[in-house]
């Protein structure tokens, strides 16, 4: 079981705006334009170790045009599927038909959802609050999303109003397996631990949820999560594409590594790296394998390597191995890799050794100056896995050049061998030391100075 939170009203109460204070990001482009959100956004919002998907809709609005009803159905189809709706009304209006049959819809699904009243900031002599005990509803949140009032005690009341049943997975380590539809996940494997656990068709995106096999190799346990193909196109497709796509990155959340599956007659498209690119941001390891290899000459294989997405920096950081799901070459190859890239990315590193690493890029490389001051960079110290995340303490954290940045996670990328393992710099200003230690003025010494900066200035004059 997976939980998200779907973010419903009417058009411009400001459902965007509280998707991004929620994340804490900038996804959702806010405006006020009326019903510019026409797709379905999705984000994380993260209470401590725990993440939790959250979806922002279109306005539900009450119009004839066919797009109007589009969004809305995205909206309804999100808001079935989530274990949680945010019901977000504009508290400076009163209560209109909209809202009014939004509510109705809601109860009819028998969902948990909560009331929230936004915009509480703008002087109005709105009745929303009386219309709403009318309608039987007592309890509501005040916020502005703009302005981030209340947004912590939002946050708060989310984490506790979230179910708390948890989906106890087996024990072992996590493989999924992601790739757009008919590249040949389930074939591969089902070839794998040599069962037919899958159905395999050739018909594109047979599978249509996320599956989860156990499996054991030299005493270890893994499970294989197959998912089901990510097309073209999922944010503003139906029902069970667009959940087939929410199921797949719930179980990259999950996982320990990714094999992401590039049919090897069509190489890697824009598809492959848009998904590759979102499992990144998720900071998991990818590996990527080419399937159906034994389908190709020699000289089609060695056109795989040499097309421009393939030369890219972008996927020159990630492993590549050939293989074939129908015959099972590669196999052992893939897994042994997939194996060490588990443990490599769950590594931790000594801040000792850190330290000779950053000592040693640093002669080969100095530090530039950042408005004039030289950029000292004094320790760093591991901070985490899943992106391997490095914490670098200098005298300046906002204006070091990217160009710096790039070639210190470069360098440290290599060092720590995190070939297709996600790599994340944080870079922190140092506190002074000195900074308690220094005398502060009485009252009677402030005065005294500024009588004396007084003289100054006069007899310049």
């Amino acid at each position: 079981m997976f939980t998200s939170i779907a973010i419903i009203g009417r058009p411009n109460v400001g459902k965007s705006t509280l998707f991004n204070k929620l994340t804490k990001s900038r996804k959702a482009i806010v405006s006020n334009y009326s019903g510019l959100t026409k797709d379905r956004n999705y984000g994380y919002i993260t209470f401590g170790d725990q993440k939790t998907l959250i979806i922002d809709t279109g306005g539900i609005a009450q119009d004839e045009s066919i797009l109007k009803e589009d969004i809305a159905e995205q909206a309804w189809i999100a808001a079935e599927e989530s274990s949680l709706i945010i019901f977000l009304l504009d508290g400076s209006e009163n209560l209109n038909k909209e809202d009014l049959d939004i509510l109705t819809r809601l109860r009819k699904l028998n969902k948990n959802f909560i009331t929230v009243l936004n915009k509480i900031d703008k002087n109005s002599d709105s009745l929303l609050k009386v219309d709403l005990n009318k309608k039987g509803i007592n309890e509501f949140f005040e916020i502005s999303a703009e302005h981030s009032r209340n947004i912590t005690e939002l946050r708060t009341f989310i984490k506790d109003s979230l179910p708390k049943e948890k989906y106890e997975s087996p024990e072992g380590k996590k493989i999924a397996v992601l790739g757009r539809p008919n590249a040949g996940k389930s074939t591969f494997i089902n070839k794998f631990i040599k069962e037919d656990r899958l159905i395999v068709s050739e018909i594109a995106g047979t599978t249509i949820d996320a599956i989860s096999i156990p499996f054991t190799v030299d005493d270890q346990d893994f499970i294989f999560i197959d998912t089901a193909g990510i097309r073209k196109g999922y944010r503003n497709s139906h029902k069970i594409e667009y959940f087939s796509y929410v199921r797949a990155m719930h179980s990259v959340e999950e996982c320990d590594v990714v094999i992401f599956i590039c049919d090897a007659q069509e190489g890697i498209v824009d598809q492959d790296l848009k998904i590759i690119n979102m499992i990144c941001e998720m900071g998991k390891p990818v590996l990527i394998a080419f399937n159906k290899i034994d389908l190709l000459t020699k000289k089609q294989k060695e056109e795989i390597y040499e097309t421009k997405r393939a030369q890219s920096n972008f996927v020159n950081d990630f492993i590549k191995l050939e293989i074939s799901g129908i015959k099972g070459l590669g196999f052992k190859k893939l897994f042994r890799v997939a194996n060490g890239l588990i443990d490599k990315a769950q590594q931790k590193h000594t801040t000792s050794s850190l330290n000779q690493m950053m000592n040693k890029f640093i002669e080969q490389s100095a530090p530039p100056s950042v408005n004039g001051r030289l950029l000292k960079l004094k320790h760093v110290h591991f901070a985490g896995i899943n992106p391997t995340t490095l914490v670098i303490h200098s005298n300046q954290d906002k204006k070091i050049p990217s160009n710096y940045k790039k070639y210190l996670e470069n360098s440290f990328r290599s060092a720590l061998e995190l070939k297709s393992i996600q790599l994340r710099l944080i870079f922190r200003k140092s506190e002074n030391p000195y900074e308690s230690k220094v005398n502060k003025l009485t009252e009677r010494q402030v005065k005294k100075r500024q009588r004396l900066i007084k003289h100054i200035k006069k007899n310049k004059k």
